[in-house]
């Protein structure tokens, strides 16, 4: 591993207290209704590296009205997504079948 300096790290501590608080605010606006997971899925493909992109299906999942742990680990397990899995990382059949999922 690298060394850093200094002052980088400061800007990675920075970056990533930034992406946390984009991150919790993304899954606050998906939980009050304001973002549907279809809209969290085009933000993640339009800016790969944002939180949208880096936010784990798991927690995304939860956040919606009417899932919970129990109900998202469900869904998870029949459409054949890890519990690990980012947005980002998921093929595009497995992004049809949760918005099929999510809407029924």
């Amino acid at each position: 591993m690298p060394r850093l300096t200094s002052e980088q790290r400061q800007a990675a501590l920075e970056k990533a207290k930034l992406l946390r608080q984009q991150r919790t605010a993304l899954l606050a606006a998906v939980k009050d209704g304001v973002i549907t997971l279809p809209g969290v899925l085009e933000q993640a493909a339009a800016d790969p590296d944002g939180a949208a992109a880096r936010t784990r299906v798991r927690l995304l999942l939860r956040s919606l009205p009417g899932f919970g742990p129990v109900s998202a680990q469900r869904l998870m397990d029949e459409v054949g997504i890890s519990d690990t899995r980012r947005v980002r990382g998921l093929g595009e059949r497995q992004r049809n079948l949760l918005v099929a999922a999510v809407e029924r």
